[in-house]
């Protein structure tokens, strides 16, 4: 039985999360773009701090929530921007140089009180946004182009129309899912990605896959756009005992 990874190596894990995220390379954030967080309890959960840049994460750069505690602010019928400013503030007293969470921690909430959500990272990948922003914005949930992103993706990808990151969108969010299984891949309308994976790794590749996808699909559109597989043949993949080992490696890989 492996035992639990301790305080320091499950920032470590952030930080080498955060920084894959946000390699000027990748196109995925910039400036202090993007939020990345990890699972560090039952109940708890660590997340990028706000104004905290990706690419150069650090250790005191990410800060320590209860997940109780913002799933109560999200399903509170009073709550608002106030409670949840006074519940940041009590967080802000004990984490390092006194850093407040980013105020889309209530959607990673959200994503990690989910069956097999361990880690979450929220990008905005220019490719992505490039449809997310354009009237193409469905053709990333509208069906699976080649196997590939079956095995990463899945085949339940979730599109949310634009809500003002916040509280309202993390309720937004926490309904819709409620009435749907789990995606792997949520996109925001006007705003970016959010990628839900069992490890650090799998978020990785998620979103590697979401861009590719969306290159994919770019490139499509000036020939007449898309041509999505067979849902049947989707099926087939999604559930194909080689290609479930398949998903299984990677995400441990």
């Amino acid at each position: 039985m492996t035992a639990p990874a301790t305080p320091d190596a499950l920032r470590a894990e952030l930080v080498d999360l955060s920084h894959e995220l946000g390699r000027p390379d990748r196109d995925w954030t910039i400036l202090a773009e993007g939020n990345s967080s990890l699972r560090s309890g039952p109940d708890s959960f660590l997340v990028k701090a706000s104004g905290a840049w990706m690419s150069r994460a650090v250790a005191d750069d990410f800060v320590e929530v209860s997940l109780p505690t913002m799933l109560e602010l999200i399903d509170s019928p009073t709550a608002g921007d106030a409670e949840v400013s006074s519940y940041f503030s009590s967080v802000a007293e004990t984490a390092p140089g006194g850093r407040r969470p980013s105020v889309e921690s209530l959607l990673h909430a959200v994503c990690l009180d989910l069956p097999g959500v361990t880690a979450v990272g929220h990008t905005h990948p220019t490719a992505v946004n490039s449809l997310l922003c354009s009237p193409h914005a469905a053709s990333l949930v509208d069906g699976s182009l080649f196997p590939d992103q079956i095995v990463v993706l899945g085949t339940a990808p979730l599109l949310i129309p634009y809500v003002d990151p916040g509280l309202k969108l993390a309720q937004v969010a926490r309904q819709l899912l409620a009435e749907r299984s789990v995606p792997r891949a949520i996109y925001l309308q006007n705003h970016g990605m959010f990628a839900l994976g069992s490890s650090a790794a799998e978020v990785v590749q998620i979103t590697q896959m979401a861009v590719k996808v969306a290159k994919v699909i770019l490139g499509s559109l000036p020939a007449s756009g898309p041509t999505y597989m067979d849902p049947v043949e989707v099926a087939r993949i999604d559930t194909r005992p080689d290609e479930l080992l398949r998903r299984q490696a990677l995400a441990e890989s």
